[in-house]
């Protein structure tokens, strides 16, 4: 596919984030997919493809009143909706359908109609990791970042800035749920919720949702707000078992997405303005930042802690204040990507002067998956 072939015309979240007792997750995909086409001056009967996780396909297009030619319900944890920008490129391009709307909701604090299943006993993770008390997230996420330190000596007060810098760009943004400024004291001081990670290096636990709508490059400027173009797009994925890892101190989807997305987008690191990577806990973007070659191995640690993806730094990194500060319902990926819409539309509540590529990195499951997305102000 021809970088910025597709762009994206239309982008929301949901009317509220963070504790909505009063909607279910279904109403919260309807309430980001009517914003999202309310962004691009779009009704129902304008769109024709659909991409969903967490409901299915069927259920949203049914719930919105929509007929599609062109449906994805891929659902591989958090960055499913990179791979939906991806495939959705691809079926645009490819004449298959028009105009996609892609949605996200999910009442993952308030839990009402939430759709999540526990993992079947017979699944592997269900055979060969949870008999042996690895539980969620948090307690599995421990054993790559434990080797990671070991290997690479990162330290707990490197780990903790992760979440002051997240927390410094949250400050920024009226919407993120936590804005108050935080020291490396305050995180190593927080509750411990299963080592080494402490509470404010855990993502929060919202409710909330987001729509985006793509269509071809060449209708674009059609529509009322600024569009974004699709540079370049990856995906992969490695394993449902963390303790299965290749390398606990490196994501083989990281390295297979990433750079399949870069070589898409014809562009090195050095045309890269802006960068989201998936946060929901706080070693996530050190791993993004060296698997997409951003720096060398050992180092993401060191360049957090200098404060190069700060305010002010060089490589300006999850400006919304991500799924530690902003919001985090499950499924993190789809505010990563409102971010980059935002950034490249100079719309952000942060906004990086002058930016004009964007990177959305996203990561599924215990690194499970992962998908890349490259979004531009120009077509290519």
């Amino acid at each position: 596919m021809k970088p910025g072939a597709v762009a994206i015309v239309g982008a929301a979240e949901t009317t509220r984030l963070g504790h909505i007792p009063d909607m279910s997750q279904i109403q919260l995909h309807a309430d980001a997919a009517l914003n999202a086409m309310q962004d691009a001056g779009l009704t129902p009967a304008d769109i024709d493809g659909v991409a969903v996780a967490g409901e299915t396909p069927i259920a949203i297009a049914h719930y919105l009143g929509i007929t599609p030619r062109w449906v994805d319900g891929t659902a591989v944890g958090g960055c499913s909706f990179m791979l939906h920008v991806r495939h959705a490129a691809a079926a645009i391009s490819a004449g298959l359908c028009r105009t996609v709307l892609i949605t996200h909701g999910e009442s993952g604090r308030s839990r009402i109609g939430l759709n999540r299943p526990p993992p079947s006993p017979a699944s592997l993770v269900g055979q060969f990791e949870l008999p042996f008390g690895p539980m969620g997230p948090p307690s599995m996420f421990t054993i790559p970042v434990l080797r990671y330190m070991k290997t690479h000596g990162l330290t707990h007060e490197q780990l903790a800035m992760v979440a002051v810098v997240q927390r410094q760009w949250a400050g920024r943004n009226p919407r993120a749920m936590f804005r108050d400024p935080i020291t490396v004291s305050d995180v190593l001081d927080s509750t411990m919720i299963a080592y080494p990670f402490r509470l404010l290096q855990c993502c929060l636990v919202t409710d909330g949702g987001g729509a985006l709508i793509l269509t071809a490059a060449e209708r674009a400027r059609d529509f009322p707000q600024r569009p974004v173009y699709v540079l370049g797009t990856g995906e992969s994925v490695e394993t449902p078992m963390i303790s299965q890892m290749e390398d606990f101190t490196s994501s083989r989807a990281f390295r297979v997405a990433g750079p399949t997305a870069f070589a898409a987008a014809g562009i090195t690191h050095k045309d890269v303005d802006h960068l989201m990577i998936y946060d929901a806990f706080a070693h996530l973007p050190i791993y993004g930042l060296e698997d997409l070659g951003f720096v060398g191995r050992g180092e993401a640690g060191a360049f957090i802690a200098a404060g190069h993806t700060a305010p002010g730094g060089r490589l300006p990194m999850n400006t919304n204040g991500g799924g530690l500060s902003y919001t985090h319902t499950g499924m993190y990926g789809m505010f990563a990507l409102q971010e980059s819409v935002r950034q490249m539309r100079g719309t952000a509540p942060a906004q990086v002067e002058g930016a004009n590529i964007s990177v959305c990195h996203g990561v599924g499951g215990m690194f499970a998956a992962s998908g890349t997305i490259i979004m531009g102000r120009e077509p290519g």
